[in-house]
């Protein structure tokens, strides 16, 4: 193999492993979401027009947005928890319990409120559209040092097919130092497992209910 070729060979190597990388990367911040939902305008996206990095993953559920929201209405720590890895979460002092059923107590949100992420961090909800968004925005400090980026954090519940709902969720980063990439990229993997694993939790969670009160509805 001339040296021409050796280039040419690994420079479509190169290339080849880059564009893997950029697709593997697509697929880690769109898991579950359309072309559509990907591109649509979210509530709470006004609030960081410029963010660096977006991340929007969804789910279809199998009952109708009425049977799901109630599990968004109680998310946070010491009340429905994230119905993600609650192992996972509590390795780091989270004290994370995520429910299995709707309480009353907790149906409430309102613009103000903290939703807890870990005993002492928690972020503010800025925006409340009860039964369709719910939108959190902060972020958490590294040490004694402002928090390098802003954060919000939406769900959205849209009407689905046939009576089904699609939840989406969306993550927006806006880098406000310039290393904050450095921190924010390799934690989006971890994102993505814990993100997927609420989804499936909140899905399953709204289709065993709804299936046992339309149980409960039909019998004689």
């Amino acid at each position: 193999m001339s040296s021409l070729q050796r280039r040419t060979l690994a420079a479509a190597v190169l290339a080849a492993g880059g564009v893997g990388a950029a697709v593997g990367r697509a697929r880690l911040l769109t898991w579950g979401a359309t072309l559509e939902e990907a591109a649509a305008v979210l509530p709470g996206d006004d609030l960081l027009p410029r963010a660096a990095l977006v991340a929007t993953r969804a789910i279809t559920i199998a009952a109708p947005p009425e049977a799901v929201w109630p599990w968004l209405a109680q998310l946070g720590q010491g009340r429905g928890g994230f119905y993600s890895y609650d192992v996972l979460e509590n390795v780091l002092g989270c004290d994370i319990h995520s429910a299995k059923r709707i309480v009353a107590d907790w149906q409430q949100p309102h613009v103000g409120d903290e939703v807890r992420l870990h005993p002492v961090a928690a972020l503010p909800i800025v925006a409340v559209e009860p039964g369709r968004a719910l939108v959190l925005r902060g972020s958490v400090p590294i040490g004694g040092s402002r928090p390098p980026f802003d954060f919000t954090w939406a769900f959205v519940v849209r009407d689905g097919e046939l009576g089904t709902t699609r939840l989406v969720v969306r993550e927006r980063y806006d880098y406000l130092r310039w290393w904050t990439a450095l921190v924010v990229e390799p934690t989006e993997l971890i994102s993505f497992v814990m993100s997927q694993k609420m989804l499936r939790g909140i899905r399953d969670r709204a289709e065993g209910a709804h299936a046992d009160a339309r149980r409960v509805d039909i019998a004689p």
